[in-house]
């Protein structure tokens, strides 16, 4: 007999930072590659349907002083397209929805480097600077800021947890469901196209490869899906081999979990195989340099995010409009939105507040905030009630989206509710 989803994973949080450390290694990773900004053909002037999001209800009075943490200024990975989109969802919010509870938003911003000790410096500085509320865009360094931030009750928010503390923390908030919740919809797709067995290829780290097993193999398990798990070391020139031996198992279809390397590896692989096995990825896959390399091997690919900004749905046409008129030099096509999510969300789901803004105040907004529109989420909402996401009580949303990756360009684009699965888990 399975077990039910919560009891495989035994002690949350810690399977929780492990699967959420692989995201944050992976879309990191992702983030140094951008996709291109010409991946969708619909126009980025402001659409006649988006009259209404325009209505120049300008903020006014004392600024709310709100935190915004991002991973840049480091030697390594830096992602100031983040800070940009956040931004620019900002001064949108300032000049058409009367910022929050009335007055204009001013950031108070802190660059991580991805340095353990800047990050504690910068979750100190939100404390020191009595911000009503903190906005991280992307880091791995979660749990070394959030118990500062958190303890002095000051909320922590962000589209993406991708730590432990972030998942699991209370007055914690991720507006998407991570990891888990990538894996649940693969399951939850797969399951509707009749897959019995897949096979995962997966980034040769303990993190990606505990996360798969600890979070991808229950709920292909409850999927009825027997799932497979083959490493692939970060950086190998070819998978061949590796695929070749899983290929004998002849798997319904095949998924992707790892960084540009092992993605095209993989795919490359695949394309030369067995061209024809399905394939399931997530977004790193999508970046530039795979793209290239794999050309049309990589066509019928089933992506896996978090957002859309590339098809013709209000929210990414809302996306396109915001960045071209305020962050015009920003390359919005790669993972720029992810700041831009997170900023807007905070934004939206406290649409409703009035009076005096606190850290007390924004808290409770939040708690109450129910089916809140997800920026550059097609259609989806959040409702922060610690429900949505088994173990993880800070995510607010568990659906994904997905799209079918065709010529460099995401098509057919919709949105995977892996509900249904979390809920067969009790």
């Amino acid at each position: 007999m399975i077990e039910p989803l919560r009891h495989a994973l035994t002690s949350p949080r810690q399977r929780a930072s492990i699967a959420l450390a692989t995201v944050a290694g992976l879309l990191l990773l992702a983030g140094c590659g951008e996709q291109s900004d010409t991946e969708s053909t619909a126009s980025t002037d402001t659409p006649a349907a988006l009259a209404s999001a325009f209505p120049g209800k300008k903020a006014t009075g004392d600024p709310v002083k709100i935190g915004l943490i991002t991973n840049e200024g480091g030697a390594g990975i830096s992602q100031p397209e983040t800070r940009q989109a956040a931004d620019a969802a900002r001064r949108y919010a300032n000049d058409n929805l009367g910022g929050i509870a009335g007055r204009p938003i001013e950031y108070v911003i802190c660059k991580t480097k991805e340095e353990p000790a800047t990050a504690r410096d910068c979750a100190n500085r939100m404390v020191e600077q009595k911000v009503a509320a903190v906005v991280l865009t992307s880091s791995g360094l979660g749990d070394s800021m959030v118990p500062i931030v958190t303890r002095a009750g000051i909320p922590w928010t962000t589209a993406l947890a991708t730590s432990g503390a972030e998942a699991t923390s209370a007055r914690a908030y991720s507006w998407t469901g991570g990891f888990p919740a990538s894996m649940t919809a693969m399951a939850e797709y797969a399951k509707k196209q009749g897959y019995k067995k897949v096979v995962t290829f997966v980034i040769d780290v303990p993190s990606a490869v505990g996360g798969a097993q600890s979070i991808g193999k229950p709920v292909f398990d409850k999927a009825g899906i027997d799932l497979s798990i083959v490493k692939i070391a970060a950086g190998t020139p070819d998978a061949s081999p590796q695929v070749s031996a899983a290929l004998r198992g002849k798997p319904d279809a095949v998924a992707v979990i790892g960084e540009s390397t092992v993605c095209t590896s993989v795919l490359q692989a695949m394309a030369t195989l067995s061209g024809a096995t399905p394939r399931m990825v997530l977004q790193p896959c999508t970046a530039p340099a795979v793209v290239d390399a794999v050309g049309t091997g990589l066509d019928g690919a089933q992506v896996f995010s978090s957002f859309d900004v590339s098809s013709d749905h209000t929210e990414a046409q809302l996306y396109r409009t915001i960045m071209k008129r305020y962050s015009p030099d920003t390359p919005s096509g790669g993972y720029a939105a992810i700041g831009y999510q997170g900023a807007l969300g905070l934004i939206r789901a406290l649409e409703g507040l009035t009076g005096e803004v606190t850290p007390q105040t924004v808290a409770k907004a939040l708690d109450a905030a129910k089916d809140v529109p997800l920026p550059a989420g097609h259609g989806t909402t959040f409702t922060c009630d610690s429900k949505a996401v088994p173990a993880l009580k800070a995510a607010c949303s568990a659906p994904e989206i997905t799209a079918t990756l065709n010529g460099g360009k995401l098509e057919k684009v919709q949105v995977v509710d892996p509900t249904p699965l979390f809920e067969q888990a009790g």
